[in-house]
């Protein structure tokens, strides 16, 4: 059955950091992303030193986390649209088997040494394209998983088979270029991505069913941004990431140049800064729960943002290996608490219904934002590598300055829990596809209740707006003053019967918020165009 809604993001009881293992499906993923993680990062690394090879521009080898990552930032939205209106499980196979296909034709390039950087930048920003696809459907099945309760913390864990592979990855992947070249790292990783596919081959993924037609990528993108649009929650949430994830994008993008032109490392020194940086981020990743019992998650992702911003520092200017190495031993663990952090918040503002396509957002800023920021960090460190470590500090800082007002711990109070709908009651019933719909709901407020009740119902237009309205608005009646009309439009009768089943218990708390001003009974009244009720839009 699937688990319904984050685990609000606020005070919990401590959670065991490896209670999720005990689930058989989410033991099996953790294991095979492990395995998977490991050959990702060795793949980084190889794609980072082979640059650094074939071109000696810190602009190029830059782009190589760009092009992973920009993917990200032009399909992440539709990617999460498809991910919720079709089934994740068969998406994820896709995915994944397109990342192998994608790593093994770089790797065959490589050994018939014909690699250019064009054709590097090409095939790994293919591989980000599989990233793509991958995270919001990933992120969206996490609830599918495990119990409610323990999701903040298969996040955590989630985050650690990421950053296990970071800690062993990049350090094997170091010793594999040295001895044997990038090809075979590229060869590994191919290899690395059948163990994902054998499990989500395996899984049995229950069935969701549904009387309504499925959504159309379009308008499950529309749903999407309104749904983000309108949700002060998520909103917060992806402004800090923002913020947070540009400057912050120059301490990895920037790695590579730092260990081969400051601190003068080979690739395998290159590998254990990397893995230096993956140990504190798994190290993080387990503690995380204690730390989640001290401090809030506003409180967490700021002391975090100072760490990285000092660490950032410590790179642009200690020469020194061992000292960047402990350096980014305790950047990694920062790391990771910020953005488990965001994440748990994130999916705490998100139902199950919009729960892909909202990480899909999250995944656009985040990563979108890393792949932005390390490019304008590796055209900053053309000119200046000190310069670009120590201006991103600067930009991090004061953009952390600004966010006390975009607090990411709003979702704690948001209960997502579907709440109970029934459908309107019409005598003519439309067609599915037929619309737009306009819905008008009158109220009667006494005159002297009328600017409060007003005022109430800015929450339910921002309940209608996310879950389907394109247009929203409250009149009050000239002739009878104590009547309101409510009026939104929404593009289809089928998206007014899902604007019904998208209710949660906050959304019906938003409505209980002005029932104290309302006198009587509601009325609620349903109109199709006339144009789009079965005839058409023809001129004659």
């Amino acid at each position: 059955m699937t688990r319904e809604d984050a685990a609000s993001s606020g005070s919990r009881p401590r959670t065991s950091a490896w209670a999720p293992l005990r689930h058989p499906v989410f033991l099996a993923l953790f294991i095979a992303q492990i395995a998977s993680n490991i050959g990702s990062m060795m793949q980084n690394v190889g794609a980072a030193w082979l640059m650094g090879d074939l071109s000696a521009s810190p602009t190029l080898v830059a782009l190589v986390q760009t092009a992973t990552l920009l993917p990200v930032f032009l399909v992440g939205l539709p990617a999460g649209a498809l991910a919720d209106i079709v089934d994740r499980r068969r998406l994820l196979i896709v995915s994944q088997t397109w990342m192998l296909v994608t790593a093994a034709v770089l790797a065959f390039l490589s050994l018939a040494d014909v690699v250019t950087p064009l054709a590097l930048l090409t095939l790994t920003f293919f591989l980000g394209v599989g990233t793509a696809l991958t995270l919001p459907a990933w992120q969206a099945i996490q609830p599918e998983l495990v119990p409610r309760a323990e999701f903040p913390q298969a996040i955590a864990l989630g985050a650690l088979t990421f950053n296990l592979g970071r800690a062993v990855g990049p350090a094997l992947g170091g010793v594999v270029v040295a001895l044997a070249g990038p090809a075979w790292v590229f060869l590994i990783n191919a290899i690395s991505f059948l163990a994902v596919v054998g499990v989500l081959i395996w899984w049995r993924r229950p069935a969701s069913t549904s009387t309504l037609p499925a959504e159309t990528m379009t308008g499950a993108m529309r749903a999407g941004l309104r749904y983000g649009l309108n949700s002060t929650a998520l909103r917060h949430v992806l402004i800090r990431c923002a913020v947070f994830v540009v400057p912050a994008g120059a301490l990895l993008g920037l790695l590579p140049v730092v260990a081969r032109d400051r601190l003068g490392l080979g690739s395998g020194g290159y590998g254990l800064l990397l893995g230096c940086f993956g140990v504190g981020a798994a190290v993080a990743a387990v503690l995380r729960p204690r730390i989640d019992a001290v401090l809030s998650p506003d409180h967490t992702l700021l002391a975090s943002t100072g760490i990285i911003v000092l660490v950032l520092l410590i790179d642009g200017l200690v020469a020194n290996e061992w000292v960047v190495a402990a350096g980014l031993f305790v950047g990694g663990a920062a790391w990771t608490l910020s953005f488990t952090t965001m994440s748990v918040a994130a999916q705490a503002a998100l139902p199950g219904w919009v729960r892909a396509r909202g990480m899909g957002l999250y995944s656009l800023v985040t990563v979108g934002g890393l792949a932005l920021g390390s490019a304008l960090w590796g055209i900053v460190a053309s000119r200046s590598l000190v310069a670009s470590q120590v201006v991103a500090a600067a930009v991090m800082a004061v953009g952390t300055l600004a966010t006390p007002h975009w607090r990411i711990s709003a979702s704690a109070d948001l209960d997502l829990t579907p709440a109970p709908s029934d459908d309107p009651i019409v005598t003519l019933v439309p067609r599915p596809t037929d619309g737009p719909v306009l819905v008008t709901i009158r109220y009667a407020v006494p005159d002297g209740d009328a600017d409060a009740f007003a005022a109430a119902m800015r929450r339910v237009e921002r309940q209608r707006r996310r879950t389907g309205a394109r247009r929203w608005g409250l009149y009050r009646d000239l002739a009878a003053p104590d009547l309101m009309l409510e009026v939104f439009v929404v593009e289809s009768w089928a998206e007014h019967l899902r604007q019904h089943d998208r209710r949660t218990a906050t959304d019906l708390a938003a409505l209980d918020t002005v029932q104290p001003f309302v006198k009587g009974d509601v009325a609620v009244s349903h109109y199709v165009s006339a144009y789009g009720l079965g005839t058409g839009d023809e001129d004659d």
